[in-house]
Parts: C-alpha cells; sequence; structure tokens
C-alpha cells in the first residue's frame, strides 16, 4: 500500500528514473506513503497500470520523457477510465512545453512544468490533507539546488549492483543551442560542493563503480570540475568509470593534467560538435571554436586514456548533405571512439522551430520528432542519412570493426565510402536493426568488395583482422568463403560476357 505512486517507462531495464527519485526525496514526511515502480519499454501500460493499482494509491505520480510518451499518454488514458477518482499529476520534459498544442496532457488532474519536487510536495500535503487542487498546470522557476534534498540514498542494492547511476553536480546551462530545452535555461546552478561528494562517498562505500554525470556542462566551472575529478582519482579502484559530457573548447592545462592521469577505461566524455560550420553554429546559438575543438580532440585521443564520445547532427537548418559529410570526414580524421550521428529533433519548445519556415524543416508530429526533410536534403536522402547513422552506430561505434574503420573510415572520403557500404548493406538485407553479428561481419566484407570496390583479398583482411579481435576463437573460414564465392561469381560474369560476345560476332553482318 502507498498513497503515493511515481511512475514511468525506462528507455531500458539498466536505466534508472533519476527524476522520481528526487521526487521521493523532497516529499519530506511523506517519504515514507511514497512508492516508485519502473518499468521499460517492453511493458505494457494496462500490466504497469494494474501493478500501480494494487497499492491502492491516492496519487499517482507521472515521468514523461521524449522516449516514453506514447506509454505515459496509454497510462493516463486507462488511469482516467478505470480509476478517476484518483489524482494523476504529469511531469517531466515532455510536458512542460506546448500544452495547448496536445490536448491528452490536460486530461490529467494536475501538470507540473519545470522541475518539479518542490511543487509535487505542495500538491501531495494539499491532497492528503483534505485539500483540493487549485491549479490545473502549475508553472515553476528553477528552484535552488540548496532547498533540494539529494536522493543518492534511495538507490536500491539492486540498482546498485545491475543498473547505471545518475549524479548531478549542477543544473542547466549558458549555452544556447537551438535543438535543446536547456536553451530556455541558461542559469548554471550548482548543488553544494561538500554534500554532493558526501553523497558520492556514500555511494562509493555501498559499492557503486560506475557514475553517469547528467551535468550538461560539466568542465564550465573549471576548479569545481577539478575538486570533483580529484575526489575520484584519490579513490580510484578496479571498476571505477565516470561519464561527463564536456564543451569541447574549455580545456586549460591544469585539467588536461588531471586527466591523464586516470588510468584506460576510467573516463567517458560526451563531447558535441554537433556541425564543424561557423554560419550554421552562428544560426543555431551555438558558440563554439570550432578550431580549439579539433585541437582538444586530438590531444584528448592521443594523450590520455579517455574515451570519447563525440556528436554531429543531421538535419540542421542550412547545412547541405555536403556539409555535413565534410563535417564527418573531420571529425573521423581525429579518430574519436564514438560518434554519434544524431537526427535533428524538434522537441517541444526548443528555439529550433523558429527556424522552421525560412528553412523548410518539417519534422514528424510523433515523437521522437526527428526531422523529415528539409529545404536542402529531401526525404529520400533524409531516409538514407538516417540509415547512414543506424549503420555506423553498428559498425563505426561498436568497436567490432576498428581495423576496416580506421582503413577506410577515417578522414577524407570516409563519409563517400560509409555511404556506399550503408546503401549497399540496406539493399542487400533491407534492414537496419536485428541483423545478427556474424551476418554483419559477412555483409560488411561483401559490401567492402561489391560495393565500395575494396579488392578481396584486402577486404578479407580488414574484416578478418576485426573478426579474430572480436571474436577469439571463433573460425574465420566464412570469410574466406565469402571471397571465394565473390571471385567465381565475378568469374561467371566474365564468361557469360565472352559468350555473348561469341554469339554477336556469329549474327553480325559482314
Amino acid at each position: 500500500m502507498a498513497d503515493i505512486v511515481l511512475v514511468t517507462f525506462n528507455a531500458r531495464y539498466i536505466h534508472t528514473a533519476f527524476g522520481l527519485r528526487y521526487l521521493k526525496a523532497n516529499l519530506g514526511r511523506l517519504a515514507d506513503r511514497c512508492d516508485i515502480l519502473e518499468f521499460d519499454l517492453n511493458r505494457r501500460p494496462v500490466e504497469a497500470m494494474e501493478q500501480v493499482l494494487s497499492l491502492s494509491p491516492k496519487i499517482i505520480g507521472i515521468g514523461v520523457h521524449i522516449w516514453n510518451v506514447g506509454l505515459c499518454e496509454r497510462l493516463l488514458t486507462l488511469l482516467k477510465q478505470v480509476a478517476p477518482e484518483i489524482t494523476v499529476v504529469l511531469g517531466g520534459p515532455e510536458v512542460s512545453h506546448e500544452i495547448q498544442q496536445r490536448p491528452w496532457i490536460l486530461t490529467a488532474d494536475v501538470v507540473v512544468v519545470g522541475e518539479g519536487e518542490l511543487a509535487f510536495q505542495g500538491v501531495c500535503e494539499d491532497l492528503l490533507s483534505g485539500g483540493t487542487i487549485q491549479n490545473q498546470v502549475i508553472q515553476l522557476s528553477p528552484p535552488d539546488p540548496a532547498r533540494l534534498a539529494l536522493p543518492y540514498d534511495l538507490y536500491s542494492d539492486t540498482d546498485i549492483q545491475n543498473r547505471l547511476i545518475y549524479v548531478e553536480a549542477s543544473r542547466g546551462c549558458p549555452y544556447t543551442c537551438a535543438f535543446c530545452l536547456s536553451a530556455l535555461d541558461r542559469s548554471v546552478r550548482g548543488f553544494d560542493l561538500d554534500l554532493f561528494l558526501g553523497a558520492m562517498q556514500k555511494l562509493m562505500d555501498r559499492g557503486v563503480g560506475q557514475f553517469k554525470f547528467v551535468d550538461r556542462t560539466f568542465n564550465l566551472n573549471i576548479a569545481i570540475c577539478e575538486r570533483i575529478l580529484t575526489f575520484f582519482l584519490d579513490r580510484m579502484r578496479d571498476g571505477l568509470f565516470l561519464h561527463f559530457e564536456m564543451i569541447p573548447d574549455r580545456l586549460p592545462e591544469p585539467l588536461k593534467a588531471l586527466i591523464q592521469r586516470f588510468p584506460a577505461g576510467t573516463l567517458q566524455f560526451e563531447i558535441g560538435i554537433q556541425t564543424f560550420d561557423a554560419e550554421v553554429a552562428e544560426r543555431i546559438g551555438r558558440r563554439q571554436d570550432a578550431q580549439q575543438a579539433e585541437q582538444n580532440l586530438l590531444w584528448l585521443r592521443n594523450e590520455t586514456e579517455a574515451h570519447l564520445h563525440t556528436d554531429l547532427i543531421i538535419g540542421l537548418p542550412g547545412e547541405a548533405v555536403d556539409g555535413f559529410g565534410a563535417a564527418f570526414d573531420r571529425l573521423t580524421a581525429l579518430d574519436p571512439h564514438e560518434i554519434q550521428v544524431g537526427i535533428l529533433k524538434r522537441l517541444p519548445g526548443a528555439p529550433i522551430s523558429e527556424h522552421s519556415e525560412a528553412f523548410g524543416m518539417v519534422y514528424d508530429a510523433v515523437a521522437p520528432y526527428e526531422i523529415l526533410c528539409n529545404n536542402l536534403i529531401d526525404f529520400d536522402t533524409m531516409q538514407r542519412l538516417k540509415r547512414f547513422a543506424r549503420y555506423w552506430d553498428m559498425i563505426g561505434n561498436s568497436g567490432r570493426f576498428r581495423t576496416t574503420k580506421k582503413a577506410l573510415f577515417c578522414g577524407e572520403g570516409a563519409y563517400q565510402r560509409f555511404s556506399v557500404l550503408s546503401a549497399w548493406i540496406y539493399t542487400e538485407t533491407g534492414q537496419t536493426h536485428r541483423i545478427a553479428l556474424r551476418r554483419l561481419y559477412g555483409l560488411v566484407l561483401r559490401g567492402l568488395m561489391d560495393g565500395v570496390g575494396v579488392d578481396g583479398t584486402t577486404a578479407l583482411e580488414y574484416v578478418s583482422d576485426d573478426f579474430k579481435r572480436s571474436q577469439p576463437g571463433e573460425p574465420v573460414l566464412f570469410l574466406d568463403d565469402i571471397v571465394t564465392g565473390q571471385a567465381k561469381k565475378q568469374q561467371k560474369r566474365r564468361s557469360s560476357a565472352t559468350l555473348v560476345s561469341r554469339q554477336k560476332r556469329h549474327t553480325q553482318s559482314a
């Protein structure tokens, strides 16, 4: 039994609902009357509702995000049909903007717009003490972090053993990137660093080894960044892993020296490049020194053990295919471990919508709101680019094709060659998902030969080396058979062509 139930659908089981834990932590004396239920995207809303209602709640809070909006809408609809007497409160980024354009949101009893920890506490206090709802939509200003209780004690032992542990030392972002909702809140608010590090110590004492920081600009305040890194460096142990989102052009020498002290497998930096085109960057409000970012990435790759996860975006206003291709070539030349090729999204409320008319930006109205076409990239081309992004994640980012990637997909011509390979794989399979690993190696090998035009011996050398490294002990004869089979097909085609030519000669008039 629980008077308050907080529920959401995580993208995967390994993820944890950080926001729900914040809500419960800030319920004060009501926290003991609250339960959290987390499901993944495979759970049917009706099954989730059954589990929620089994707790006999008076208030249900639903956390709505871009990846779960459809499931949350369905859950809300079901709850209003089956248990209309229960107060349902919606919150989260997906219901914080453009509410009037999406009527289903207003079927909830209360909608909390913005960071809702303190407001949700107030709603629950009023309702459970016999009060009534005063405002259906509660508009909030960002709270002072000093007023918030930290949620880290609410990570269970099961969470610590099996799931990602999210943490944050700050909220907000000073930048104005038009595709991001953080552009609407330019204030950066830090948590008390002593309290935060004390909470991190408790987590480490409980066995947490992997920390994913959700701060949008971890290295904005260099002094704080250095103190946090030093905290973990002083407590280095096997299995420690730290993920940070970093500003690419802000890497002073003292911070560099600190990063160099971390061993391999410890640091992962998510670094948003998005575009190298200065005009496009200015148009979308992204203040970035591209040349400095490039130098910093090169230094990080060559002088540190940090794992580099970089980002580029397809479909930005004013950036054509050639522009994206040039950026891809430029970024691959720096050899980051991963390049996430993202598709531009029009998040509800994000300023990117200001460019829609001028650049013919057409977006899918259904989450995740990806761009369908614009005045420089038609729909068919955009679909091809989306497949490019998917195959790149399977091949370029997986770490399974390191030899092939370094030989063919780094630097000048990388975009063109991988575009050819991507198109070949899709023509051959009609699939972008559920391709078995062994089959993928065979497809890459055949695609290199038949599509990209790499000779069989060279292609076999690359792909066999990759297969042996990632699948040690597995036989590679099937790759040799592919090359042999392709050679026989080519020979057969040549023989057929010769026969046809001879027949034609016999029928030609003198």
